[in-house]
């Protein structure tokens, strides 16, 4: 089974947006690559994050956790409705990078907010990447059951591949499952028991949480035939 070779610092300034962030490198290749980013309160360095790249790239992915546009501009904060755009080309940006080292296929993750940009950018750009990965998907705001998040749900011919807790004030598992019956293209709901929106914390970060969303990836995603 392939194991990690390393992590480096990586950043792509040859056009705005940067892509800044950490690539791993996994020991033998399998071609395929994954795209990771975060929420609105976090960055590139969440612990969730960095546990799922070591584990996809021990897997044999090139992963790619990145910060988004928002967060390389300030350190703190939530980032600012009018720059979900330029979020959303950060992505772009970083996936382009990314599929410039590998030749296998390329995918998408976010976590929150870094998710649902991935959404809209994909509902954009429908041949833009090979499958999302959404962890937490922010429904719609706590307590705001109304407000929800999916206009571009119909648009979105990406196949997805959703984890979420069952503690979610973002949307709960019910709601989720109606929410995706929004999408044409193929979906998963992956049920993660007794957690909220971040899934895990530096202190209650389950090893088999990040196995289980792997196993999910590769069942949901084979690899071609041949």
């Amino acid at each position: 089974m392939p194991t990690l070779s390393g992590i480096e610092p990586f950043a792509d300034a040859s056009a705005e947006p940067a892509v800044r962030g950490f690539l791993h490198r996994p020991a033998q290749a399998d071609a395929d690559s994954l795209v990771l980013t975060h929420g609105a309160g976090g960055n590139s360095r969440t612990p969730l994050l960095v546990a799922l790249a070591r584990t996809f790239a021990e897997a044999g992915l090139l992963v790619l956790r990145c910060d988004l546009p928002f967060r390389q501009a300030r350190p703190h904060g939530p980032p600012y409705p009018s720059a979900a755009e330029k979020d959303r080309e950060g992505l772009q940006r970083a996936v382009e990078v990314l599929g410039k080292l590998t030749t296998g296929r390329v995918f998408l993750g976010g976590q929150s907010y870094g998710g649902r940009q991935a959404t809209m950018l994909a509902a954009e750009k429908p041949a833009l990447v090979a499958g999302l990965l959404l962890i937490s998907y922010p429904l719609h705001p706590p307590g705001r059951r109304a407000d929800l998040r999916v206009a571009h749900f119909p648009q979105l011919r990406t196949a997805s591949l959703f984890a979420h807790g069952s503690r979610d004030a973002f949307g709960s598992l019910d709601e989720m499952k109606a929410a995706i019956k929004l999408i044409s293209a193929r979906t998963m709901l992956l049920e993660v028991e007794g957690v909220g929106h971040g899934l895990a914390t530096a202190k209650t970060l389950n090893p088999t949480l990040t196995a289980r969303i792997l196993d999910a990836f590769r069942s949901f995603f084979p690899k071609p035939a041949g």
